[in-house]
């Protein structure tokens, strides 16, 4: 009953007018300020899985693997092979010397040959490297009648469908015999196409001389052929100073036209997520940004749910639900790759006579990288778009906490416009001292008649001048400049007659103006 009479005095109560409007901008400032922790958050997991030793230990192994040259040939390093000679020369001079550190500086043996080489000293070799070739069938394209008797064989680009699945060569051992792929890595995309997994495989030896003498054996006996399209070196190293493992993979492919191209990844990535007290801390980041995740999703299900099909009519709400699906994918990657590496990490480190394929771990902790790239991405862009609405509702709010209302007596400006133009195109004499006794008198109705209105205009000018004044008084009152009141039937009667009146004279106005414009076209 209370509510229901202060309805009908006026509207609700003062006081609780403007308790709703503070609480509104506290609830504003609420939002903004956890966005804000969730954004500092997500900044930590994005930059907190990445340090300066990566790009270091990606540095050392790329200039030995890659600037390297072979002995006594200066221009000749795996970036500047270009021919199958070339190729031999980097396996067997510059790659295997990369490959195996079983003394110091000064000839001194370390440790025992059986153990894994450490590269630089400080590089644990993971198991063993494998090499792995891919080729293409005779016959995959069509040499071309006039041709015929100069060059009988034509081996095409590579494709699956093109792929050579038989034996070659001596056919004794897993690198002249076709192996089907026991991996989950994915395909690699090279510059001339995209080469599956499986091949013709094998491993080196942990011993340098064993591993010379097998590329010689397989220079000898013709392993590259016309067919071959691409050759793949994976190896996998592991630096317990930095906690960072380094997987790499130098490939170099053999188009149809001849020739070598080659190219190269270095991923120095952290398997070993959680070791330091660092490390730790990130975890902890990582709890917030699922329990951030919750809330998020929480509450755009209650708007979708309040606002049905006009949700989606807002572009910034689609962001939103891209920022919730970014967010919940970056959390599916990590968890999948921390599952993966719980599940492969312990099998892979006791093979250690055996290819440790570590490629598979190394893309998809990319992928991870990739995806909690582009969610920063949108979220920045989310915050500046709040930051946009806060500054605008803030200005708003400024303007009515000095007393600013929406006033703007628009036909009062209309008719010294239209004054204005009549004296300087001296189509009606300027009343400047007439205006200035008039206003000294007070007795603007006197003046009215004496310039010939008549009566019943001057009696609505009045009683127009009386509703203003009068709706100002309750409507626009200074103490509360930003809320509003209901009106009873009597007094929306009178706003609506004051309405009507306004377009009357707006239209009298305007017609006047019509006149004047017409008038000085003629001139």
């Amino acid at each position: 009953m209370a509510e229901a009479s202060r309805w009908h005095r006026g509207g609700a109560s003062k006081h609780k007018l403007h308790y709703r409007k503070e609480v509104e901008i506290t609830t504003t400032l609420q939002e903004l300020l956890l966005y804000f922790i969730f954004l500092i958050n997500l900044c930590i997991l994005t930059f907190g899985m990445v340090n300066p030793h990566m790009y270091y230990l990606n540095k050392v192994m790329s200039s030995l693997f890659l600037d390297t040259s072979v002995p006594g040939e200066e221009r000749t390093n795996f970036k500047s092979i270009r021919s199958i000679t070339d190729f031999w020369k980097f396996m067997e001079g510059p790659l295997l010397e990369g490959l195996y550190w079983d003394s110091w500086y000064n000839n001194q043996q370390l440790y025992n040959l059986k153990n894994s080489s450490r590269i630089y000293y400080e590089n644990i070799l993971l198991g063993v490297p494998r090499v792995r070739q891919l080729k293409v069938r005779n016959n995959t394209c069509k040499v071309y009648s006039s041709f015929q008797s100069l060059m009988s064989e034509c081996y095409g680009k590579y494709t699956s469908a093109n792929e050579d699945l038989s034996n070659f060569g001596l056919q004794i051992n897993t690198e002249w015999r076709y192996s089907t792929s026991n991996t989950n890595s994915p395909w690699h995309w090279g510059f001339l196409g995209v080469y599956r997994n499986g091949g013709y495989i094998f491993t080196l030896s942990k011993s340098k001389s064993e591993t010379k003498n097998k590329f010689i054996d397989l220079r000898l006996n013709s392993w590259i052929t016309r067919g071959t399209r691409v050759i793949f070196i994976d190896f996998s190293l592991y630096n317990a100073n930095v906690n960072l493992f380094c997987i790499i993979r130098l490939v170099a492919e053999f188009p149809a036209t001849g020739g070598i191209l080659t190219s190269w990844q270095f991923y120095s990535v952290k398997l070993l997520r959680y070791v330091s007290y660092y490390d730790y801390f990130i975890a902890s980041c990582e709890i917030t940004f699922c329990i951030f995740l919750f809330v998020f999703t929480t509450q755009e299900v209650k708007k979708i749910k309040e606002f049905k099909s006009a949700y989606f009519k807002s572009i910034w709400n689609w962001l939103e639900l891209l920022l919730l699906l970014l967010c919940f994918v970056a959390v599916s990657f990590n968890t999948y790759c921390n599952v993966q590496i719980f599940l492969l990490l312990g099998q892979l480190l006791k093979s250690t006579e055996q290819y440790s394929d570590f490629y598979f771990l190394a893309c998809w902790h990319i992928y991870y990288n990739n995806i909690i790239a582009i969610t920063i991405f949108f979220a920045w862009i989310k915050n500046m778009f709040l930051a946009i609405i806060n500054d605008t509702y803030s200005e708003v709010k400024a303007d009515y906490s000095i007393g600013r209302r929406p006033d703007f007596e628009l036909g009062k400006m209309i008719k010294q416009s239209y004054k204005n133009v009549l004296e300087k195109f001296r189509l009606k004499k300027a009343q400047k001292h007439e205006d200035k006794k008039t206003k000294g008198s007070g007795d603007l109705a006197e003046q009215a008649r004496r310039e010939g209105f008549d009566e019943n205009e001057i009696q609505k000018a009045e009683q127009m001048k009386k509703w203003k004044e009068r709706l100002e008084k309750k409507y626009y009152s200074t103490e509360i400049q930003d809320d509003y009141q209901p009106v009873t039937q009597e007094e929306f009667r009178e706003l609506f007659l004051y309405a009507v009146e306004l377009e009357k004279e707006l239209h009298y106005i305007n017609l006047k103006l019509n006149q004047v414009m017409r008038k000085v076209s003629a001139l």
